[in-house]
């Protein structure tokens, strides 16, 4: 495993110490959180396969996994429920904030700066235990989606949306940023959703994960540490792909141009959004299920406009460059025909990882170690230095 080799004081390495670009490859860290496997074992949340979470679970029930570190009985999903339910509340600072925005801004600069404004406004601000760490936690899963749809609103005009109270977290948030969805549709809108926000909810140390992990090891507070998460989640090739993958399928618009454009773009060397995985070479078993989900919808809704092209630039990219779609890429298809705002894609992805950084910054600061890496040194060899009267 490639690592870097730390030297001893007064002492001289036998060799160049081995350098991974990206740290790829390289364990980092230790986590009970995720298991990430192209092998038989698969993707596990805690022990447990995706698809089973997928199938058989609701967000909520994933988020206490995360969290708590079991799957809830009966009566504790119900607390958690209630729990999430009561705390859909903007402290008035951030609503105060909410109001105050231009259009024009980054969802997810206002997202960034929105949590980091509920940091300031938490009653266990200045308590860092794992208890007071879990509350908080809890207190951002149910805060976060209205900080998305609050912020929208304001920034685009729309009318403000307050659903049932009693809807469960997956109906709520697609109320929040899409609006009302009844019958049959509806309620595969809500289905997807739920399963979509389960993929995204954990997996290992990715960029904004890791992000958290180094800013939570220096023991800041955990709005700190989500805050830099938030950043790290913005740039396209981490979460803003999903954001790409939709503008991308806007801009080709029909099936029928699909071909020519992604071949146009290959023979151009354009990078083709919602392709490939760091980790995960031989597919994303991610993509398949949120797949099976975007094809449902597209049937529900009449509208095969998204899916066929995403089905074309699939086959395509297969074909010619060996490469398989990641999760960003049929989810796009699925937020498109909810009637998700493009712009929305990526704040939405925080609403789910929300759980996996929050878990990841208690489980760090449970077993710390400050993460200070090394570089390899690149610069010049030793000058001698010259007064400024003397350089030429």
């Amino acid at each position: 495993m490639n690592q870097v080799m730390q030297e001893q004081p007064g002492t001289k390495s036998p060799e160049q110490p081995l350098y991974s670009p990206g740290l790829e490859g390289v364990i980092a860290g230790e986590s009970a959180l995720c298991q990430v496997d192209e092998g038989e074992a698969g993707l596990r949340y805690r022990g447990y396969a995706i698809g089973d979470l997928a199938e058989w679970s609701s967000f909520e029930d994933v988020a206490y996994l995360l969290l708590i570190g079991h799957l809830p009985t009966r009566n504790e999903l119900d607390s958690f429920t209630a729990l999430l339910r009561d705390n859909r509340i903007l402290p008035e600072p951030v609503q105060r904030f909410v109001d105050r925005l231009q259009s024009g801004l980054h969802p997810m600069d206002v997202l960034r700066t929105g949590i980091s404004l509920l940091g300031l406004s938490d009653p266990d601000a200045q308590d860092g235990s794992h208890e007071a760490n879990l509350r908080k936690s809890m207190r951002l899963l149910s805060q976060i989606p209205l900080l998305i749809a609050d912020s929208h609103r304001v920034m685009s005009g729309t009318v403000l949306r307050r659903p049932d109270e009693s809807q469960h977290f997956a109906q709520h948030l697609l109320h929040l940023v899409a609006g009302r969805k009844d019958g049959e549709r509806g309620a595969a809108m809500a289905e997807a959703l739920n399963v979509s926000l389960i993929l995204y909810a954990e997996h290992e140390f990715n960029a904004s994960t890791f992000a958290a992990r180094v800013t939570a090891s220096t023991l800041t507070d955990l709005h700190g540490a989500i805050t830099a998460a938030v950043a790290t989640l913005k740039g396209p090739l981490h979460g803003g792909a999903n954001e790409a993958v939709a503008s991308m399928l806007i801009d080709i618009g029909r099936p029928e141009r699909a071909e020519s454009w992604v071949r146009e773009a290959l023979a151009d060397k354009r990078r083709v959004m919602g392709f490939g995985h760091r980790v995960l070479r031989q597919g994303d078993a991610r993509s398949a299920i949120i797949q099976r989900h975007a094809e449902r919808l597209s049937h529900l809704c009449g509208d095969h406009r998204w899916y066929g092209i995403a089905s074309v630039l699939h086959r395509i990219m297969r074909e010619e460059k060996g490469l398989h779609p990641n999760l960003d890429f049929y989810t796009a298809v699925a937020y498109l025909l909810m009637g998700i705002p493009r712009e929305l894609s990526t704040p939405l992805f925080v609403c789910s990882r929300i759980t996996g950084w929050c878990a990841h910054v208690m489980e760090q600061q449970e077993h710390n170690r400050l993460i200070r890496p090394r570089a390899l040194y690149t610069g010049p060899t030793p000058r001698t230095y010259e007064p400024v009267d003397r350089r030429t």
